[in-house]
């Protein structure tokens, strides 16, 4: 089986799905995909993707897209990243799992991606100072809620790294500026620290190739 994974580096979105199969050990090879030239706006990649975006994966001609939807890929396949690492994990740790896939997408990516994305990847006199500011204030309260949690335990769901870690975790080990300081969270820079000792753990420009050189 091929799986490819469309993605590019500055992805925190695609770093999900490709940490994801990574520590779940399924074969998989990168594709990159030039995001910064206007590569998912084409034909071609509409073709593969109508929505415009990666992460996508061809597993074996299988496409699947958004990163979530990738992540139970993984798990139901290879019976990891599930909270407790078993093919018969129940449905209600699966459900917190993505309880918690849900949250990341509409509280910390979903704030996290476009500040990082302004601040850092467009012309500076296009960075709007209000907007900025905007998702700033919203994702310093998601990344409160998410240090509270991470305070009185060492992963999200279950007594192991799950998707739910990966997916809260995608955006936070970039190092462009976005106002994310790991000192001021010391639950959420400890649980950094255990997923980033995890074996086979890699930093999202080591495992995929980044429009820009780090």
């Amino acid at each position: 089986m091929t799986n490819t994974l469309y993605c590019f580096g500055e992805s925190g979105n695609a770093y999900k799905a490709a940490l994801a199969l990574e520590l779940a050990d399924i074969p998989w090879q990168p594709r990159h995909v030039d995001f910064f030239k206007g590569e998912t706006r084409t034909a071609e990649f509409r073709a593969i993707n109508p929505m415009g975006e990666v992460p996508v994966l061809d597993a074996d001609g299988l496409i699947l897209t958004q990163s979530g939807v990738i992540q139970d890929w993984v798990m139901e396949t290879s019976g990891k990243l599930c909270g407790d690492n078993t093919r018969d994990t129940p449905r209600d740790v699966l459900r917190d799992v993505l309880r918690w896939t849900i949250f990341d997408n509409q509280k910390i990516s979903g704030m996290a991606g476009p500040l990082r994305f302004m601040m850092n990847f467009i012309p500076e006199e296009k960075r709007n100072a209000d907007v900025i500011g905007f998702l700033a204030g919203r994702l310093r309260a998601s990344l409160a809620v998410l240090e509270g949690e991470l305070a009185q335990r060492d992963w999200l769901v279950g007594g192991a790294l799950s998707c739910a870690d990966i997916s809260c975790a995608g955006y936070l080990f970039y190092p462009e500026p976005f106002t994310f300081e790991r000192a001021t969270y010391p639950a959420i820079d400890a649980w950094l620290t255990r997923i980033s000792e995890t074996p086979g753990w890699k930093h999202p420009y080591d495992l995929m190739q980044p429009a820009f050189a780090s």
